[in-house]
């Protein structure tokens, strides 16, 4: 199994900053709500939690030129 690395951040309440091996992101969104992640390799996800065991999660990568 190889190893791995990743951190989060809070650096505002609801805002979190992650950072692993490839790349960087932000994450945005309440408990209640959907969260919002924008990441520096042009990668935009919406996920939201839904009762029970349950999850929505839509990603779309951005073309880069």
């Amino acid at each position: 199994m190889p190893l791995t690395f990743r951190k989060s951040f809070r650096i505002l309440p609801g805002v979190r900053l992650n950072i692993n091996k490839r790349s960087w992101s932000i994450t945005s969104g309440g408990k209640k709500g959907p969260h919002y992640t924008h990441s520096s390799t042009g990668r935009r996800t919406t996920s939201m939690d839904l009762p029970g065991p349950f999850g929505w999660r839509r990603t779309t990568k951005s073309r880069r030129k």
